[in-house]
């Protein structure tokens, strides 16, 4: 009776991976359908799918400086987490992934599977490098004289 109920909790991860910027709609589509069939073929249960949409990365990622970020949450056990990774490396589409397990022994009927989201993503691109217009109406106003530490040396002593 203690094995059933051990094999109805689960834990919960949540996997991102950045996929190629050129990609369109329906192939990230696809690639979400194929990790929600890993998912479900090996006992999990996907909660919820949210494509971030397309954004710059810190530095570039397979020589792209933009990706598209996908986030899923689901319930499984370890198995199922090095499964979704053994098919995200393979995939020539996806360039990065990270898993994280947020929570130990959740029940799965307790965590209700909510509506895929689709957000935008940056709207708004800016040139490397171009000036960046601040309030005020100026670029920047003061610009605050360096001082050395010299001229500390030099105020104490006359003081």
């Amino acid at each position: 009776m203690a094995e059933t109920q051990a094999a109805k909790r689960l834990r919960e991860y949540e996997t991102i991976f950045l996929v190629k910027p050129d990609l369109t709609d329906d192939n990230v589509d696809k690639l979400k359908e194929r990790v929600r069939g890993i998912v479900t073929r090996e006992g999990g249960k996907v909660l919820r799918f949210t494509v971030w949409g397309k954004k710059k990365t810190l530095f570039p990622v397979a020589k792209q400086p933009r990706a598209i970020y996908v986030h899923t949450s689901f319930l499984g056990d370890g198995r199922l987490v090095a499964e979704i990774e053994r098919n995200l490396r393979n995939l020539d589409e996806v360039t990065r992934y990270i898993s994280v397990k947020l929570a130990d022994e959740v029940d799965p009927e307790s965590r209700p599977v909510l509506e895929d989201l689709k957000l935008a993503g940056d709207v708004e691109e800016t040139r490397p490098g171009a000036p960046v217009e601040r309030e005020g109406g100026g670029f920047r106003a003061e610009v605050p004289e360096f001082v050395g530490p010299d001229a500390e040396e030099e105020t104490s002593e006359e003081a």
